[in-house]
């Protein structure tokens, strides 16, 4: 653990960033939560508490106006930042680049002007497997593969912000841990905690569990002609909460580089088609799907080679993929129950 516990999480209440406040708090760290809610909901602060029996600290507010921001680290001592606020939606980000790469790029650049003022060097930034680009699709993905080739305004953005703080640390004492994890799904074991995004999910767990649950008619699944064995895409599922926690372990890493990249993933690749089949399996609940148009963006698959992570960051998948769909079920259920939103 660092020094100082005062933790800075930006996109705090979002689906990862608030499993990983739950995290921080279980190991004495004080989270910070900064968010504007653009994809998400004030009633998240609610249930961390639930879970953590911790009041949260919670500021409301757009990283791009610097001002709102500087305000933030005026009042605290924050010894390292865990940086989510970001937009991600793949498709979305090809209908609207700007919005991408203004919100995605502005932030960041604010975020790093004032840890540079205020003298906080350690980030744990929260990357993508999507900067590795669609030339590698199919092969398990490695942190020594060249990267720049991504295949959304989406990817763009976290290549480029990987690439600004490599710079930044090149001639400052930023110490950056860039974490490309693969496609998180579940909730939170006692299911009081999950994904809730604002309008149409934008990811296939969400669309199963509403489908499910009757909150939408039917499931679409796009595209059916990929180079896959089944012609849907094949992605790394890994549990919210295994993500959570690299990011906590992550904090603690010692390098003696400028900076530091890690693969988050299971290793194994999971094709939608076998996603929904399993959904089925465990839950029992069939599910009323069809198969639609291909989204923009998509490549044909992606799965982690996650031998570093285990090695270096001592970390590893503690969750199944069976684990990950009871528990998102059980977050479904509690919030219809509940009436959050």
């Amino acid at each position: 653990m660092i020094g100082n516990k005062e933790i800075l999480v930006t996109g705090g209440t979002g689906f990862i960033g608030s499993h990983t406040v739950v995290e921080l708090f279980e190991l004495g760290y004080t989270p910070i939560i900064l968010d504007n809610c653009s994809n998400s909901s004030k009633s998240i602060v609610k249930q961390i508490h639930l879970i953590s029996g911790k009041e949260c600290v919670f500021y409301e507010g757009d990283m791009r106006d610097k001002a709102f921001l500087r305000s933030v680290f005026e009042k605290h001592q924050i010894a390292g930042v865990i940086h989510f606020a970001a937009f991600k939606a793949v498709a979305e980000s090809v209908e609207k680049p700007l919005h991408y790469y203004d919100n995605n790029l502005i932030s960041l650049i604010h975020l790093l002007s004032c840890m540079e003022e205020f003298r906080v060097n350690k980030i744990v930034f929260s990357s993508s497997c999507t900067v590795y680009g669609v030339e590698n699709a199919l092969e398990p993905l490695t942190e020594t593969m060249p990267v720049g080739k991504p295949n959304s305004p989406y990817g763009w953005t976290k290549w480029m912000a990987e690439q600004i703080l490599i710079d930044i640390a090149s001639k400052t004492e930023l110490r950056p841990v860039f974490l490309r994890y693969f496609n998180p799904i579940g909730a939170h074991e006692s299911g009081k905690l999950g994904e809730m995004p604002l309008g149409s999910p934008n990811n296939v767990l969400p669309y199963i569990t509403q489908t499910a649950a009757g909150i939408r008619k039917e499931l679409t699944i796009f595209g059916k002609d990929y180079k896959t064995p089944d012609g849907t895409c094949v992605r790394d599922y890994i549990h919210v909460t295994d993500v959570a926690k690299a990011h906590v372990k992550a904090l603690s890493h010692q390098f003696d580089g400028l900076y530091d990249v890690f693969n988050l993933g299971t290793g194994t690749g999971t094709s939608v088609l076998e996603l929904v089949k399993l959904f089925e399996k465990v839950t029992g609940k069939p599910l009323n799907y069809r198969f639609g148009e291909r989204r923009p963006g998509d490549v044909d698959a992606l799965f982690a080679d996650v031998s570093k992570a285990k090695k270096i960051l001592n970390w590893n998948t503690e969750r199944t993929i069976e684990d990950a769909i009871l528990d998102a079920w059980k977050w479904e259920q509690y919030r219809l129950e509940n009436e959050i939103s």
